[in-house]
């Protein structure tokens, strides 16, 4: 089974929770599985922009994104989480490859605005090319993707900084493209919780409706589900599931019916 696995970046803060994600990872490999990885680290961003004095701004929950905090984006991201993650799977026998989207031009970007507003250096996923993360793969590392990428050719737009991508929004193109058979979005809950705190199994899209209509879905929540039905239906064959991140068993077992929200893109599937 080839498994996308997007994991933000409060699992990645800590030494020893980056470890037992590590160990997850390597774990899932070791049971026969193939691995990809695409990060984000907004946490981790949020502390340096603190510490450098840059002011955090958001429209939607998007962080908007100036030619300043788009230099910390690209060297947090892309360097201090990206390198933190392909050293922990390392050290758990999960041989990495760090990658962005402008390595070996994997996969590239066009601006992204929020009801009209200028969100600055911030893109979505315009195009991939699976190539150098597929040969990585065939030779055994696990590529681990930062999500910032180059502006593509036929984008409009500036030139000079690499656009900041949400991950959760990246995970669905990159899974397409990757023609994987699970995409699973690993998070700080155990899933996709009712109005009443309890677990959905299945989330059909009658129950998102209603569930979003009695206002559930609350902070990261409803993008995460956005981000996980625009997988269901980009990989229709594929288990799209939102998962705990925690402990170093948690990608095989986030595979598991009991463990986390099952998103079904269409009302009559049988996933």
């Amino acid at each position: 089974m080839r498994i996308l696995v997007k994991v933000g970046g409060a699992p990645l803060l800590e030494p020893a929770s980056r470890a037992a994600f590590a160990e997850a990872v390597a774990a899932a490999r070791r049971a026969g599985h193939e691995l990809l990885v695409v990060h984000g680290g907004g946490e981790q961003v949020r502390a340096w922009s603190k510490r450098l004095g840059i002011q955090d701004r958001y429209v939607n929950g998007l962080r908007v994104t100036d030619a300043q905090t788009a230099e910390v984006v690209l060297a947090v991201l892309g360097g201090e989480v990206n390198r933190q993650v392909v050293a922990a799977l390392g050290a758990a026998g999960a041989p990495a490859v760090g990658l962005t989207g402008a390595d070996g031009n994997a996969y590239d970007a066009r601006r992204l605005t929020s009801e009209g507003a200028d969100l600055g250096y911030v893109g979505e996923v315009a195009g991939v090319r699976p190539g150098l993360a597929l040969g990585l793969l065939a030779q055994g590392f696990v590529p681990v993707m930062a999500s910032l990428a180059p502006l593509a050719e036929d984008a409009v737009g500036s030139r000079d900084r690499l656009y900041n991508i949400n991950a959760d929004h990246a995970a669905a193109p990159l899974a397409a493209a990757f023609a994987v058979d699970a995409l699973l979005f690993l998070t700080d809950v155990p899933g996709v919780l009712d109005a009443a705190g309890e677990l959905v199994a299945r989330l059909t899209p009658g129950l998102r409706a209603e569930l979003a209509a009695a206002g559930v879905f609350a902070g990261g929540m409803r993008p995460k589900v956005d981000a996980a039905v625009s997988g269901a239906r980009a990989c229709p064959r594929a288990v799209v599931k939102i998962a705990p991140a925690g402990g170093a068993g948690c990608v095989l077992e986030a595979l598991l019916p009991e463990v986390g929200t099952h998103v079904i893109a269409l009302e009559s599937s049988d996933g």
